[in-house]
Parts: C-alpha cells; sequence; structure tokens
C-alpha cells in the first residue's frame, strides 16, 4: 500500500509531465502542503524522491524546483533514449510471444483510436502503454528498467512533441511499422525504427524547443 508521500508524488510527477508545473517552476512546501491538506513532511519526502529521479532539483536554502534542460542536455538524453528503444525493440521482435504481440496490438489500437480523436493528451497515455510492452517484451528486466527511468524523465518533453502540429498522425504511423517488424520478428528492423522514432533533430528539436519557449512563457504569465 502506498503511503502519502508515494501519493503526492505521483501526483506531482503527473503535474510536471503534462505541464501543470512547467521546468524551472518553483514548488513551494507550504504552498503545497495546502493545496494537498497534509503536513510539510509528505510534500518534502515526495520532492526528494522526485529528486532522485532527476525530476526536481533540491537547492540549500533555495527550496526546489521543476528540473529544467538545456537544449544540449535535451539531444543528449533523446540520443541515448533512442538507442534503448532500439535495443528493446531488438530483443522484443525476438522474445515476445504471440500473446504479448496480441497486447501490442490492443495498445496500437488504442493510440489509433486517441489519434482519430485528435486528442494528444489521452495518445499521451496510450502511447506510454504501447512503449512500455516493448520495454517488457525485450525481457531483459534491466534495460527494461533503465528504459523506463529514462522515459519518465523525459515525460514533458515527450508529451510537448505530440503537440506539434500533425506528429499524433505521424508517431501512429511510426508504431504501425514498429508493429509489424516486431510482427515478423525483424529485430534489426525493429531497432532502427524505433531509434527514428524517439530521435530528435533538425525540424522535429526546433519545435519541440518553440514548444518548450511557450509553456514557459505561459507559465511565467500566470
Amino acid at each position: 500500500m502506498k503511503n502519502r508521500s508515494e501519493t503526492l508524488r505521483e501526483t506531482l510527477e503527473e503535474m510536471i509531465a503534462v505541464g501543470q508545473l512547467a521546468p524551472g517552476q518553483h514548488l513551494d512546501e507550504v504552498e503545497l502542503a495546502a493545496r494537498f491538506d497534509v503536513s510539510r513532511t509528505p510534500i518534502r519526502e515526495a520532492l526528494i524522491q522526485l529528486a532522485s529521479m532527476g525530476i526536481v532539483e533540491m537547492r540549500p536554502r533555495r527550496g526546489a524546483l521543476v528540473a529544467k534542460l538545456g537544449p544540449q542536455q535535451l539531444v543528449e538524453m533523446f540520443e541515448v533514449m533512442a538507442e534503448f528503444e532500439a535495443m528493446c525493440g531488438r530483443m522484443a521482435a525476438r522474445r515476445m510471444s504471440a500473446g504479448e504481440h496480441a497486447e501490442l496490438l490492443t495498445a496500437h489500437q488504442a493510440c489509433k483510436e486517441a489519434r482519430d480523436a485528435c486528442d494528444p493528451d489521452d495518445y499521451f497515455y496510450k502511447n506510454e502503454v504501447f512503449h512500455g510492452l516493448i520495454y517488457a517484451g525485450s525481457h531483459n528486466s534491466f534495460l527494461a528498467e533503465q528504459a523506463t527511468k529514462l522515459h519518465r524523465r523525459l515525460r514533458p518533453y515527450r508529451r510537448l512533441q505530440l503537440r506539434v502540429r500533425d506528429r499524433l498522425g505521424t508517431s501512429y504511423g511510426e508504431h504501425d511499422n514498429v508493429v509489424q517488424a516486431i510482427i515478423n520478428g525483424d529485430g534489426e528492423l525493429t531497432a532502427e525504427l524505433l531509434r527514428g522514432h524517439i530521435m530528435i533533430q533538425g525540424q522535429r528539436f526546433a519545435d519541440l524547443i518553440a514548444s518548450l519557449s511557450r509553456l514557459e512563457v505561459s507559465t511565467a504569465a500566470a
């Protein structure tokens, strides 16, 4: 059973992922305690947990803030994420069972429904399930754990990507190719497709930085 600080940590992590708490935003323990009707102790514990995940920065005598990644850090982290996904995909293509293929197809269909509804928030959550099944399908628990950690660290930025015009349709089309490659057992093609699916470069990187800038401006103005 989760304790209060773990529940708060999940809530705050979700608020950060969906942009309710933006990169660079100060996290006041007193305000958060009042907001959630708890003492400062579980809030502080939740912030420490988030800091251990790299999602929050704890500064001596200055409190906590939502971690803010610079452009170079984002590029580097997405590069690593792309390789994690490629490795997971390569193994999943070799190791997933027929039952796991069926689960992946179900998750893929859920993404299609969110795409058709033009709902980037719903697609965001369905997309997480889709990628999580590929991590699990690698049948390498250490790799899946590391991929999941970095995926969570990049959640706010991956969500922003889905708000770029036409990205939902493009993302789903890329998923479709990945699913077929996995079912066909083609590990190298799966790895290549997932690497390209995750990498941010060129126009995709420019779009992400522009979206991030708008988020920070709107938060500062609020």
